[in-house]
């Protein structure tokens, strides 16, 4: 059964008093500052890969300073553009952007000092290729994503995926101050791995895409179609977990976790094409989380038991 689901007031609708409660907190809200933490940790995990040892304090600091503002920027952008879907949806419509506590002007110049502050850090303070491959993933996400593929093709996932993806690189490059394989293997696990855990939410909240005229794969081809190619793409990304191990960058404590955590991951996909069921389909999207996490500490802790 879905929820009910009822539009909230746009900016400029909002009560004095409400308006003029604006904190701190709801700027860090913009920010979503879990997503951004999350893309943080692999970012911190590329940068330990891309070197034998220990990276100097500054490349650890201002590299990762600098990514998570650019990030921040690109996720307030996403606010402002998706202010009216945000309104019709349960789990967003309590958005300041959305609510209209934050105006979008105000919420686009803060987007404006975080991405600027962001690029003057790494462009300083680490290299000009991290800055600008960390800009073109804001463009990436915050315009190409958010902007066009989101409402246009249910595959907007997988191919808007590639944005979220880069951290890992993003981290590599701050150390190394070049694009390698084994960088571009990181960002392969994450490409991978985007679309059967976004689309395991999907399914928990097809009810309210579909509100949103979001073409999400399970509105438009329906849960059966999508659990198929969570499946699919599940079974993808095990063989891309193993790519480390087989090309020399890991050695067997990451095998042994990829596979523990990968047919882990693959069990959560059978049940859910068996079963078909909503609460099946947000605890695999809640273990796909805690997977990436784990099987780049692994990978971490592989790196360090051989280096």
């Amino acid at each position: 059964m879905s929820e009910r689901v009822e539009a909230l007031p746009a900016q400029g609708t909002t009560s004095g008093p409400e308006s003029a409660s604006i904190s701190w907190q709801d700027f860090l809200e913009l920010t979503k500052p879990k997503v951004v933490a999350m893309m943080i940790l692999t970012s911190v995990i590329g940068m330990l890969l891309a070197t034998p040892g220990v990276p100097g304090w500054e490349v650890l600091l201002y590299g990762n300073v600098g990514i998570a503002l650019l990030a921040g920027a690109a996720a307030v952008v996403n606010h402002v553009v998706d202010q009216k879907i945000d309104t019709v949806m349960a789990r967003t419509r309590k958005r300041p952007v959305a609510t209209g506590k934050i105006s979008p002007l105000d919420a686009l110049m803060f987007a404006t000092v975080l991405a600027t502050s962001g690029m003057v850090v790494l462009v300083w303070q680490v290299n000009a290729l991290t800055a600008w491959l960390t800009l073109a993933s804001l463009v990436g996400y915050a315009g190409v994503y958010t902007l066009f593929l989101k409402r246009m093709t249910p595959q907007n996932i997988v191919i808007g995926g590639l944005a979220g993806a880069m951290p890992p690189l993003l981290g590599w490059t701050a150390v190394t101050g070049q694009v390698e394989g084994h960088g571009l293997l990181l960002v392969l696990i994450i490409f991978a791995w985007t679309p059967p855990h976004f689309w395991a939410l999907a399914i928990h909240r097809k009810e309210e895409y579909a509100k949103a005229g979001i073409p999400m794969l399970p509105v438009t081809h329906g849960n059966k179609y999508t659990e198929l190619h969570i499946l699919l793409y599940t079974l993808m990304l095990l063989a891309v977990s193993l790519l480390p191990f087989v090309t020399g960058m890991s050695g067997l404590i990451y095998l042994v976790g990829a596979l523990v955590l990968g047919l882990r991951f693959l069990q959560y996909a059978v049940r859910l094409l068996r079963g078909d069921d909503r609460r099946v389909a947000l605890n695999t999207f809640k273990y796909s989380i805690t997977y990436l996490m784990a099987l780049f500490v692994v990978l971490l802790v592989d790196h360090f038991v051989f280096f």
